[in-house]
């Protein structure tokens, strides 16, 4: 399955592209979903349709769903009451009704990580379009999997698991409980589901498009949501320029803003390929609208087959010349004085502006110790030299 997902700043008309790219891939003659997040229904006034928690039909060879966060979340609390009850009588703890159950911060994040994992495993559909939200909340979306299954595996380690048989005797001898074994299976689940979705994101198929106006703001806009996907390891095929005005306005007070935009689309042509939309004059809304806009669709972007999200960090061998390795993270926009390095174990934790990320170290790496590091044309370089106790000799 061909997965696109979408982006930008907000109120720069991503989830009206959303709708659109969906429905010219449709017309490609593609079986298309496209996925909505927003709590009201803005995709569905996009296609002139109303989605909801049911996949509904918005054009030919075009399904939207926009998936129920709070029907999600009653639906696994309940579960976990039920597979903790025995620990909830034992406290004097009663258990919540599912009527009385509202939706608690991030449990829309998570209702769409499943949606999405849901979508990509399915038969039916050839292209999944994802309108996700805002930049910063859709980068930090896009990091929960990765990080919540660090998380599950330093509380929760599973080669503990080995030790089920014998957890009431450490009990005993520890003198505190140890976790019970229907805690053990939802992290292994809950694992195997976050898997699943960073399986998703991380597929050679799967792509980030980016929606901004050509502007300062875009611009500022653009560099950080493109430092932040780099920082994960992904990549755009596209920006899209949306709301672009016409060159050849007779309006002479178009004649500023038509100039910054023309100046922003040049530098924006340097880094990324970039599609422009022009401007309607109008807001968008139903599908004749959306086909006006002539946005790329899932196979209008030359080379965009062979794109893939999972950036390449290579580790150059300069053994022979210098005595290092070099391991070579692009950074694109990146800003020197914003950088940051600490080495931790196997792990390295690296801090670019707002963004942050920890990272396993590639095998060879984890028996070297950091020499240096240098940013050069949106590419850490981070220099290793290896430690003479753990390299093999003779190397």
């Amino acid at each position: 399955m061909r997965t696109i997902l979408i982006t930008g700043p907000g109120g720069s008309g991503r989830t009206t592209l959303a709708a659109a790219t969906a429905l010219a891939a449709a017309a490609e003659g593609t079986s298309t979903l496209v996925l909505g997040t927003d709590r009201t229904d803005t995709l569905g006034a996009a296609l002139g349709v109303t989605t909801g928690p049911a996949p509904v039909e918005a054009a030919p060879h075009l399904t939207a769903w926009r998936p129920d966060a709070a029907q999600d979340f009653r639906r696994d609390l309940t579960a976990l009451q039920d597979r903790a009850s025995s620990a909830l009588d034992l406290l004097g703890a009663s258990c919540l009704d599912p009527e009385e159950l509202t939706p608690l911060p991030g449990a829309e994040e998570l209702a769409l990580l499943r949606a999405l994992r849901d979508a990509a495993l399915s038969e039916t559909y050839g292209t999944l379009v994802v309108d996700l939200p805002p930049a910063p909340q859709a980068l930090a979306l896009l990091a929960l999997p990765e990080e919540l299954r660090r998380y599950l595996r330093r509380l929760l380690p599973p080669e503990r698991q080995a030790a089920r048989a014998l957890r009431p005797v450490l009990g005993r001898l520890a003198g505190v409980p140890m976790p019970a074994e229907w805690l053990y299976d939802a992290a292994a689940r809950w694992d195997l589901e976050l898997a699943a979705v960073e399986a998703v994101v991380a597929d050679r198929d799967t792509v980030v498009r980016l929606v901004a106006e050509p502007g300062p703001a875009g611009a500022d806009a653009l560099r950080t949501a493109g430092l932040g996907l780099a920082l994960r390891g992904l990549r755009t095929d596209v920006v899209v320029a949306n709301r672009v005005l016409p060159e050849a306005s007779p309006d002479a007070w178009l004649a500023g803003p038509v100039a910054q935009q023309r100046k922003t689309l040049e530098e924006w042509r340097e880094s990324y390929d970039v599609r422009t939309v022009a401007h309607l004059g109008r807001d968008p809304r139903g599908t004749d609208d959306l086909t006006a806009l002539a946005v790329p669709g899932a196979l209008a972007v030359p080379g965009a087959e062979q794109a893939a999200t999972k950036a390449d960090w290579p580790v150059t061998d300069r053994l022979g010349e210098e005595g290092v390795l070099v391991w070579r993270i692009p950074l694109p926009g990146a800003i020197r004085e914003e950088l940051d390095l600490v080495r931790r174990g196997d792990e390295l934790l690296v801090t670019a502006g707002p963004f942050r990320r920890i990272v396993s170290l590639p095998s060879a790496l984890r028996r070297c110790t950091v020499d240096g590091a240098a940013l050069r044309d949106g590419e850490l370089r981070i220099r290793f030299t290896p430690d003479p106790k753990q390299w093999p000799q003779g190397r």
